[in-house]
């Protein structure tokens, strides 16, 4: 059936504004009652899309019946990320100024390509990243570019890496710019994303080198070095060098004054992955952090991790950022009308075209919150990650399997068969997530199973702390009496 004249076009105004009020109330009372739901759900594969249509709908449906389906079927299926008690990898959050961000970027809706398909979108960007460089004390010389993750970053990073070392791979590619077998280095507790980032730019996965660690599981400078030299005399070309500020796995941070000394002396791109501890900059009493960022070529920040942005906001920075214009800049026909040259187009500083106005929501946080204000949400998530460490040592079936950084904490049970602990730990995970009133994660360190808590959520207090330490008791408990 055709749609008649009247129907064309979008909602009336005076519904829309009816549904925008109802939608204001649901979201203000999905805040208020999250605490009450389960953090996570516990339903079989597949459950989500048998409670729902399987073919599409041939007419529109009210508002108010697609609301009723989010609550019922949704939100129930759904991992509460921003939930008090969820504290699995950094334990971002959503606040309100967040969530007013972006309810204002949505009906904005533009496209910051270029300065002039949005100079509002360009020069707030340009702006939001030079506040973020001023709190991390990044030398003028930096300039950053958002993109969505810290993946993205650094495979535009090493792209420019790539370029630099092997001039005109841009225009014929690795085998017609003769390139050499490049290796890339970090640590054996670095992102995944530096594999992702030689499989996409055709560098090999194998050829990311994983450095060994400390007792710290911080990179051993000294096992970087010998690690370069050996793979020099192998005829390998080393390209870059990944230090974390802030590792995924225990936030561990990499020594980086001493890792540029050896990419200085080698010419070799010192790329930081500060996407976790980089934002903790912010903090005076962390000044100690930087040390060595100013050496680097480029360095990435996220937000989303730790100064409250909604996923998703990465920046990376790059020294003289004209580098990373040069490997991507291309300006088609059909978009020379919209281009300034004299403006910054940030459509020529990565792969992506189409791109979301995300300053506009961290410049609302930023206002909102102050530096004052971020700062002290993240003091009081280091206090609350020191507090959990000191009742793991006042209990001796846990022992600390880290030391504790930024916010977050390692630990696991302890026992005298190994194989059993590990699975224990692994057990005692994963029954928490299941009950739904808490969430964790685990990883393992020097081949063991440790169980890990991230604090980030500026909902979490040290009561639902507490609550989830007694629960983490309690279950292992009780896998230890049906072990035994």
């Amino acid at each position: 059936m055709k749609n008649s004249q009247h129907e064309l076009g979008d909602t009336p105004p005076e519904e829309f504004r009816r549904e925008l009020h109802e939608l204001a109330d649901w979201i203000a009372d999905f805040r208020q009652r999250m605490g009450s739901l389960r953090v996570a759900p516990n339903d079989k594969p597949g459950a989500i899309l048998a409670a729902l249509p399987a073919k599409p709908p041939e007419e529109g449906e009210p508002f108010e019946k697609i609301l009723s389906d989010i609550d019922r079927v949704i939100v129930p299926g759904m991992v509460h990320w921003s939930h008090p008690m969820f504290l699995g990898y950094f334990g971002w959050t959503t606040t309100a100024p967040a969530i007013l961000g972006e309810i204002i970027t949505a009906p904005l809706n533009v496209n910051a390509m270029t300065w002039r398909t949005c100079p509002a979108a360009t020069e707030l960007e340009t702006l939001v990243v030079d506040w973020i460089r001023q709190w991390m004390d990044l030398p003028r010389e930096f300039g950053g570019v958002v993109y969505d993750t810290a993946s993205v970053g650094v495979m535009h990073a090493l792209a420019v890496a790539r370029e630099e070392a092997a001039p005109s791979t841009r225009k014929r590619g690795l085998v017609g710019a003769g390139a050499p077998m490049f290796r890339i280095y970090a640590s054996e507790q670095a992102h995944s994303s530096a594999e992702k980032a030689a499989i996409a730019l055709g560098l090999g996965e194998e050829n990311v080198q994983r450095v060994a660690t400390d007792a710290r599981f911080c990179l051993d400078p000294s096992a970087l070095r010998e690690m370069i030299a050996r793979d020099v005399r192998d005829n390998f070309k080393p390209l870059a060098v990944i230090a974390t500020v802030g590792t995924t796995s225990t936030a561990s941070v990499d020594p980086v004054p001493e890792i540029a000394n050896i990419c200085r002396e080698n010419k070799i791109w010192l790329h930081i992955d500060g996407a976790y501890g980089a934002g903790f900059a912010i903090l005076p009493e962390n000044k100690s952090l930087t040390n060595g960022w100013s050496e680097a070529d480029s360095i990435v920040v996220n937000p989303h991790k730790s100064l409250f942005v909604p996923l998703d906001f990465s920046v990376l920075y790059v020294r003289d950022v004209e580098r990373l214009r040069r490997v991507f800049t291309l300006v088609p026909e059909y978009l020379r009308g919209d281009t300034v040259e004299a403006q910054k187009n940030y459509m020529d500083y990565g792969i992506q075209l189409g791109r979301r106005f995300r300053a506009l929501k961290a410049w609302l946080i930023f206002r909102s919150f102050g530096r004052e204000g971020m700062a002290a949400r993240l003091r009081e998530h280091i206090r609350l990650a020191n507090l959990f460490a000191d009742w793991i040592k006042g209990n001796d079936r846990f022992e600390l399997a880290a030391p504790v950084s930024m916010g977050v904490v390692c630990f696991r049970l302890v026992g005298d068969d190994e194989r059993e602990i590990d699975q224990l730990n692994g057990e005692i995970v994963e029954k928490i997530n299941a009950s739904g009133r808490a969430y964790l994660t685990q990883t393992k360190l020097r081949g063991r199973t440790v169980m890990r808590i991230g604090l980030g959520n500026v909902l979490t207090t040290e009561d639902h702390l507490r609550k989830a330490w007694e629960m983490i008791c309690e279950t292992a408990e009780a896998c230890c009496r049906t072990a035994s």
